[in-house]
């Protein structure tokens, strides 16, 4: 059950007061109230029965500074043991004693939640907008990659790992197992579709031979259950196509694209932060084939609920889609994304549009007289939808470039999507000087992409499956902002402090 009463402080806590006053944690400290954080968790724990458990803030603030200093969990609660900074920071006595560091594993486990953690950055980022610290009205998102905590392996590599777990756990507990194949060499095999078909067969062979053994299928249920996990993995049409599970240790990492030529194995993290301030709002995690964007509805909500006014919304390539841009406009914020060749196929060079009368102009001096909607079946099975607009007939018989543009038919047919025209006008704005110099604020989110990989470990993943990562992820931003926040907020008091010396200087030849 968590503690009733208040804590005192003992004679001993004295010592604090040899601790700096600009000394990151004590700045954090009397800037953001954590009390917040045992009302969060009180529902995990028995409210009147059992020993009193060790508060859900201490746990927290000793998770805070181990992502803050990059510790082990051995090396943090060794350190908190003699670090009078530390102690008083996670609000103990220097004579008490700290847990165990299993206790710090089981918390972050078994008592922290994602959303536990979106609340905690959520209030800690309330707090900061009401005290002023955060006065920004502009928000980036970008996404960064994660690598898994175990190396990528080959189908083949993979069945053959499933198999001889198969085999292991069955000799465990009912001796050995006759009659099972030699391991194929499949290195051997140049062609990599054999290979591959040739592991499974091996693999099939395995689980059959085993599953005959029906008393020991009942019997041991470890068995069964790598046999079923075997087989939803060879069902899986992605994993012979390596776009699937390519670890056993880590089932959830997946392979994901950094460009066009290189990839990761790994997660992806996903951030929204103040452009002006440098304060993370919000953070999800996915595996490595997420599509960026793919929850910035859910994070520009939890921004907002923070009290922060997003009046701008940064953004590179990736976020340029309708749906994404349709969300920022319902916010009523501007979006400074640039234009996506993906979705924004028009050869300005070829065509322009006016607005006002809804008409192309080629680059003969040709223009649109007509314009139809249309509707086709694509060999995905969705539907292709958008316009097509007829350039003027004479116009494109008398035209030079007739039999080069216009092969088909008597004359020119535009054929466009249904959001080009308002591409098109997105993307003349974007060539403006006020755009450019505005979009100069977004290279502050890479500079915070790589302080969270270099400083807080957040290039390489301490754990494994998405869970694990999410938490890193998101106790690696609480680390960044608590380091953001100190600043900010020493920089007002010096500014504070530097006024009142000049109002006391005139005071003083008044």
């Amino acid at each position: 059950m968590l503690r009733q009463e208040q804590k005192q402080m003992s004679l001993y806590s004295i010592l604090y007061n040899k601790i700096p006053e600009n000394h990151i944690l004590k700045i954090i400290n009397s800037v953001v109230d954590f009390s917040f954080i045992n009302k969060l968790l009180e529902e995990s724990y028995c409210k009147n029965f059992g020993r009193p458990a060790k508060e859900p803030e201490m746990m927290c603030k000793l998770l805070f500074i181990q992502y803050l200093y990059m510790l082990s969990d051995e090396k943090v609660i060794e350190e908190a043991r003699l670090n009078i900074a530390y102690m008083y920071f996670i609000g103990i006595n220097p004579e008490e004693e700290l847990p165990d560091k299993s206790l710090l594993s089981k918390f972050r486990t078994q008592r922290l939640e994602e959303y536990t953690l979106d609340e905690i950055i959520t209030e800690i980022v309330r707090q900061c907008v009401e005290k002023n610290i955060i006065k920004g009205i502009s928000v980036s998102i970008d996404a960064t990659h994660v690598e898994a905590n175990t190396i990528k392996k080959t189908p083949e590599r993979l069945m053959k790992h499933l198999a001889r777990k198969i085999i292991k756990t069955y000799e465990e507990n009912n001796g050995v197992l006759e009659n099972i194949p030699e391991v194929p060499n499949y290195k051997e095999i140049e062609d990599h579709k054999e290979a591959k078909k040739v592991m499974k067969e091996y693999l099939e062979t395995v689980i059959e031979k085993v599953e005959k053994k029906t008393e020991v299928i009942n019997q041991y249920s470890q068995t069964k259950e790598i046999i079923n996990k075997s087989k939803e993995i060879l069902n899986d049409p992605k994993f012979l196509n390596q776009k699937g599970i390519r670890s056993i240790i880590d089932e959830d990492a997946r392979v994901g694209r950094k460009s066009h030529t290189q990839d990761f194995y790994g997660y992806k993290t996903e951030f929204v932060m103040t452009t002006d301030e440098r304060i993370i709002t919000s953070v999800r995690t996915a595996d490595g084939a997420y599509v960026d964007g793919t929850y910035v509805k859910e994070m520009i909500d939890e921004t907002l609920k923070s009290g922060i006014k997003i009046n701008e919304f940064f953004g590179d390539k990736a976020y340029f889609r309708k749906p994404i841009l349709n969300i920022i406009k319902e916010i009523k914020a501007k979006a400074y994304i640039p234009v996506s060749e993906s979705v924004y196929r028009i050869d300005e060079s070829e065509y322009s549009y006016n607005k006002d009368s809804d008409e192309w102009q080629c680059n003969q001096g040709n223009t649109t007289v007509k314009k139809k909607y249309y509707k086709a079946k694509r060999k995905s099975g969705k539907d292709k939808e958008g316009y097509k607009y007829y350039f003027e007939l004479t116009q494109c018989k008398n035209c030079p470039k007739h039999n080069e543009c216009a092969k088909k038919s008597a004359r020119k047919i535009l054929q466009i999507g249904l959001n080009t025209t308002e591409f098109y006008e997105i993307a003349q704005y974007q060539k403006t000087e006020e755009y450019l110099e505005k979009y100069k604020k977004r290279a502050s989110i890479e500079g915070k992409n790589a302080e969270l990989k270099r400083l807080h470990g957040l290039c390489r993943a301490r754990g494994y499956g998405l869970f694990s990562v999410s938490l890193q992820s998101k106790l690696s931003a609480i680390a960044v902002n608590i380091k953001r926040i100190a600043a900010i907020a020493t920089l007002k008091f010096c500014i504070f402090s530097f006024k009142i010396g000049i109002f006391n200087h005139n005071l003083k030849y008044c």
